[in-house]
């Protein structure tokens, strides 16, 4: 079962792009992106059963050598970060709207993973470095109950690791922002 991520964040692109490639024919992952960030860093994200997950990050923490940043593993995964990260996803509606920003990609992933377990909420998208100066956020959408657990779980997170930016929760959501979102 699929039911694991892990990623290999790197100082150097070409590092990266050499050691994603070893960590999918060294291990039976799947790459979800492999795509390099701001600033002028690379990461790996991968999934596949929580052993394979578990020796691709290993080889390529590894094999990053000096060019290594952060790396994660999630066993457990929330099914809904997979398209967070891509980017393909499209709730119904936008009810209350939460935002949560860190300055580490792989804080937010887990941020993300944590605020998806907390409360009944949909991913709208989780940004991963490109465009934003290396830093991620996370946007959500939910009842507002449910928006502010939520926020609370990710802030525990974040803030944990000392890589917290901010969070905001906007209890109703513009429908001239709504398109701005995606």
């Amino acid at each position: 079962m699929s039911n694991a991520i892990g990623m290999v964040e790197f100082t150097s692109i070409a590092r990266g792009i050499y050691v994603a490639d070893q960590m999918v024919k060294i291990s039976n992952v799947e790459i979800i992106t492999a795509a390099s960030t701001c600033p002028g860093k690379y990461i790996a994200i991968v999934h596949g059963d929580v052993a394979s997950v578990q020796d691709s990050v290993a080889i390529g923490e590894r094999m990053a050598e000096d060019y290594l940043v952060d790396s994660l593993i999630i066993p457990n995964v929330s099914p809904a970060v997979f398209p967070a990260i891509t980017g393909t996803t499209m709730p119904d509606r936008i009810q209350a709207l939460g935002i949560i920003e860190s300055f580490s990609l792989a804080t937010m992933i887990l941020a993300a993973d944590a605020i998806l377990k907390t409360a009944d909420v949909q991913a709208l998208e989780l940004r991963l470095g490109n465009g934003i100066g290396g830093k991620a956020y996370f946007t959500f959408t939910g009842d507002v109950a449910a928006v502010e657990t939520s926020i609370e779980a990710g802030k525990a997170v974040a803030e944990e690791k000392g890589l917290l930016v901010n969070a905001e929760v906007i209890a109703s959501v513009s429908d001239r922002l709504i398109p701005c979102l995606f």
